[in-house]
């Protein structure tokens, strides 16, 4: 797979990729591609379908075939983690690797999900988090990337609200002091660390509210332990109706596919700033081309590669 890449590429092209499985939907390359035609680079980016496991592999062939730079997606990002031979603090707390770059040999693991995230915040809704109050729904890996980076940039409380109690209180773990669970409890009621407000009140008082979970995705079911990435949902499936949204607020789903997913639609109804997941999307890529190339990326490019010009 990848000998062949590096066969008809040629010796001298820097060759990056992505790894994940199924990999065919990726829009890494795109992404990749208006980047280095943008930077005159003649850089070349492929997607590789690596099954479940072979993660060893792929890392092996990276290194032997030359692989410049790897961006890594599901069901590889925790096996790349425990493989690689040095990696960041970020993804290490994660147990997580998005990115590994190839120094010379050697390669080196991290994480640019967080800072894609807070990046696409910035740029989709004018957001920072320093001193804001964030309710982050859901606990799988995107979950985790994004209440890290929320508390990594200062918010003063980073609430996790999931249906499993127990992975939820994990994932709150990463943001430190600022953490916070919630806990759903019968009908309306949400409680942390005992009785407490109640739903409407936890979604009103934050400035940020982030769907991490599936639900909106094709086939979404809203399993706490997947992660976001396109049929519009159920308004069952809900754990925070968008209804209890309200303007001044920011409402943030890690889902890209549709645009908008039907959730955040109806926050935008509700009167809230909406940022869908293509911005963390394009953000995260371009975090991982500054670590590959050592130059500034064009983020604009990328954006007009996979947004109509946006």
């Amino acid at each position: 797979m990848m000998a062949e890449a590096r066969s008809a590429v040629g010796p001298s092209v820097p060759l990056v990729g992505v790894i994940g499985s199924p990999i065919a939907h990726s829009l890494s390359p795109v992404l990749h591609q208006a980047a280095f035609a943008a930077l005159g680079l003649d850089w070349r980016s492929l997607a590789f379908e690596v099954p479940a496991g072979e993660a060893a592999a792929a890392l092996a062939g990276m290194g032997e075939h030359g692989i410049v730079g790897l961006s890594v997606t599901m069901p590889h990002k925790a096996d790349v983690a425990a493989l690689v031979p040095a990696q960041s603090d970020v993804s290490a707390r994660l147990g997580a690797v998005n990115c590994v770059l190839n120094r010379d040999g050697a390669l080196f693991g991290t994480n640019t999900d967080g800072e894609g995230f807070v990046a696409s915040l910035l740029r989709g809704a004018g957001f920072s988090a320093a001193g804001r109050r964030c309710l982050v729904v859901g606990a799988g890996g995107a979950a985790r990337a994004v209440v890290l980076a929320l508390a990594e940039s200062g918010a003063s409380e980073v609430a996790v609200l999931n249906r499993t109690v127990a992975r939820a209180v994990a994932v709150a773990e990463l943001a430190g002091g600022a953490g916070r669970v919630i806990e759903p409890g019968a009908g309306d009621r949400a409680t942390s660390r005992g009785r407490g407000p109640d739903l409407e009140e936890v979604v009103a008082q934050a400035d940020l509210v982030v769907n991490a979970t599936p639900v909106g995705m094709a086939g979404g079911t809203g399993d706490e332990g997947s992660t976001a990435a396109g049929s519009a949902g159920s308004t069952s499936t809900w754990i925070v109706p968008p209804e209890l949204l309200h303007p001044g607020q920011v409402a943030a789903d890690l889902v890209y596919v549709p645009r908008p997913t039907a959730w955040l639609a109806a926050a935008a109804e509700a009167g809230a700033t909406t940022v869908d997941g293509l911005g963390m999307l394009v953000h995260q890529a371009a975090a991982q081309l500054a670590l590959w190339t050592g130059l500034e990326p064009p983020v604009d490019a990328m954006w007009r590669a996979v947004a109509d010009g946006e």
